[in-house]
């Protein structure tokens, strides 16, 4: 007598969640920054006064991810909406008037250790981080015709304690065009943070 068996058996899979958002309590810290309400005051006000004017404006985001060394994506969302600097803008105004600068160069990702202030007359960040990091180019895409955003990944060799965020116009010295201040993000060695900068040219109607 011959017995057969079929083989059986189940499979059970379990999707380990790779991206996770950061936690409320970072969040309520950074959002309640008067530096970040007025930021995000006036980027919806220059939304609606390009709309209702037809005057043209500029608006800035910055984005970040890290990347813990076991692979997980934590979501910061967006850090804060400023600030582009008088000296970017001075230099945008040069690469259009004599072709002396070249405005796609600012692509260059840099972040700090330093949180004092933002403000548009600043020349670079307070304290960039150079011992555990170094500034990383991003890759320049459209997600829209009137946007351009800057993504950047920088490595991290070391702990920090990460507070702005910098872009500018070259591999080390360079023109500022924005600098970001946010509540701190702390990294260790072997993870990364990605940065995804995004500038907006308001059409009026």
């Amino acid at each position: 007598m011959e017995a057969t068996q079929a083989p059986s058996g189940a499979l059970v899979a379990k999707k380990k969640r790779t991206i996770a958002r950061v936690g409320w309590r970072w969040k309520v810290r950074n959002t309640l920054r008067w530096a970040f309400i007025w930021g995000w005051i006036t980027n919806w006000l220059a939304i609606w006064f390009s709309r209702l004017t037809g005057i043209r404006t500029i608006r800035a985001e910055l984005r970040a991810f890290k990347r813990l060394a076991d692979g997980t994506l934590i979501d910061y969302g967006v850090l804060g909406y400023r600030e582009v600097t008088d000296a970017g803008v001075a230099f945008l105004v040069d690469d259009w008037a004599g072709d002396v600068t070249d405005i796609t160069d600012f692509d260059y990702h840099a972040c700090g250790i330093t949180g004092t202030a933002e403000d548009q007359t600043d020349m670079a960040l307070a304290s960039e981080e150079t011992t555990n990091t170094s500034r990383e180019v991003g890759t320049p895409t459209q997600p829209a015709a009137h946007q351009l955003l800057s993504t950047a990944t920088q490595d991290f060799t070391g702990a920090t304690a990460v507070v702005e965020h910098g872009l500018l116009s070259a591999v080390s010295s360079g023109t500022l065009w924005d600098r970001t201040v946010f509540t701190v993000i702390n990294v260790g060695n072997g993870e990364s943070i990605t940065w995804e900068y995004t500038v907006t040219f308001t059409a009026g109607s």
